[in-house]
Formats: structure tokens, C-alpha cells, sequence
């Protein structure tokens, strides 16, 4: 799939860009516990990615504005903080 042009909102303006496909990725879960005893998983998918056209960090790199969806998944919890069904 090729680069097309597109306009994103970015830093408050709406601002030309070019969406560049996702050639892979590695959607890794993150997993994190909490002081009450509750695990939880964690990830990010990708939906869209666009290099700002004409905007860079203080590097000199280009800007990307990335538009994605979290994933959670509650993997244990303790029992005195589950609703009594």
C-alpha cells in the first residue's frame, strides 16, 4: 500500500499529511498490578498513522499524529472488591 494524502487535526489546526501504512506490527500486552491485588493486561492497536506534513520535534524528526484504540482485559481481581452477584 502506498503513502496518500490526507488532513488531520494536529495541535488544535487542521493540517495536511501523508498516511503511511503499518508494515508490521508486534501488538505486545502490557500487564500491570495494582496495590489492591488487581491484574490487569493492557495494549494499543494502531487504526491510522500520518506523518504532519511540514512539522518536526526540537530532533529535527517528523511529527506523527497516530489514531488508536486501547485494549484492556481484567485478568484477576480480589474478591472482596467483585459485586456480590
Amino acid at each position: 500500500m502506498v503513502e496518500r494524502k490526507t488532513q488531520i487535526m494536529f495541535n488544535g489546526k487542521m493540517s495536511d499529511g501523508m498516511e503511511v501504512p503499518v508494515e508490521e506490527s508486534n501488538e505486545k500486552w502490557s500487564e500491570f498490578k495494582f496495590e489492591d491485588g488487581t491484574i490487569i493486561r493492557a495494549k494499543i492497536s494502531l487504526i491510522q498513522v500520518v506523518r504532519v506534513t511540514d512539522e518536526y520535534d526540537p530532533l529535527g524528526n517528523p511529527s506523527y499524529a497516530i489514531n488508536m484504540t486501547p485494549t484492556i482485559a481484567v485478568i484477576e481481581v480480589p474478591d472482596n472488591l467483585k459485586k456480590k452477584v
